[in-house]
């Protein structure tokens, strides 16, 4: 796989997956179906500038996601330990998934691995309870993503299923 990937669409089912989150408990998508709406959020790494900056805006921009009953999902091919270290220095108290092993599996069935590189893209994803890819979009890696623009997504997803 090379560096153009096609990425998951707008209106297909999720692919369900488990991951370990960085205190070793077994995360599954499955498991939100009809309670929440998942925001899962790509990353390429653990530690790098960028993606600590998001990590901090997504921290500081909690309240309008938990307000708009969903759950954040952080996903990187870090390890759960490497995960666990960040989240404790970053203050993070949403799941940080390992793509691990095999290394972004997960992640590739969305379309957003970069096996030339070995990391995850810059991606965000908001599946609705329903199971349902509602909003998609790719991210440069430099790039922070605008998390007003994420919120508002989320915010028409949740009203479409009101």
């Amino acid at each position: 796989m090379g560096g153009t990937v096609m990425s998951i669409a707008v209106g297909q089912a999720a692919p369900d997956f488990m991951l370990l989150n960085q205190d070793r408990k077994e995360v599954k998508l499955s498991d939100y179906a009809g309670k929440k709406n998942v925001v899962l959020v790509w990353y390429p790494l653990d530690w790098s500038p960028t993606c600590t900056n998001e990590h901090a805006c997504i921290v500081n921009e909690m309240k309008p996601f938990e307000a708009l009953d969903a759950e954040v999902l952080g996903v990187s091919v870090d390890s759960v330990w490497s995960h666990k270290a960040y989240a404790d220095k970053m203050g993070i108290k949403y799941s940080l998934l390992a793509d691990f092993h095999p290394r972004g599996a997960m992640s590739e069935k969305y379309g957003v691995y970069l096996a030339d590189k070995g990391i995850t893209g810059r991606a965000i994803a908001i599946v609705n309870k329903a199971g349902k890819v509602a909003w998609f979009k790719n991210y440069d890696i430099p790039v922070v993503p605008d998390l007003k623009e994420v919120a508002a997504a989320l915010s028409q997803v949740k009203a479409a299923t009101a």
